[in-house]
């Protein structure tokens, strides 16, 4: 995982994001022991980005509900992000 994160870093579509992630793994080194661990550095590493982008954060507690599990079928599913703006917002 720690070679494939550092690949993916290099591959990234964006230039500007792949640089930032080049520059984020090499400081932070992702946590490969365990899933669990890799998985908060992801989410956490998400939400760095989302406040870059002004979105806010995702509830990195909720992760295997959104991304492994889904959320239970009697519950509603809040586990989203705001989507940010829509076009009437930016009409205004």
């Amino acid at each position: 995982m720690a070679s494939f994160l550092d690949n993916f870093a290099h591959f990234y579509p964006c230039n500007y994001c792949a640089t930032h992630l080049q520059q984020h793994v090499a400081k932070n080194p992702p946590p490969v022991q365990s899933r669990s661990l890799l998985t908060r550095f992801l989410c956490n590493y998400h939400n760095d980005v989302n406040a870059r982008l002004g979105k806010r954060p995702f509830d990195c507690s909720r992760y295997d509900e959104r991304w492994r599990y889904g959320p239970p079928e009697s519950a509603p599913y809040d586990c989203v992000e705001d989507e940010g703006p829509t076009a009437a917002d930016a009409a205004r």
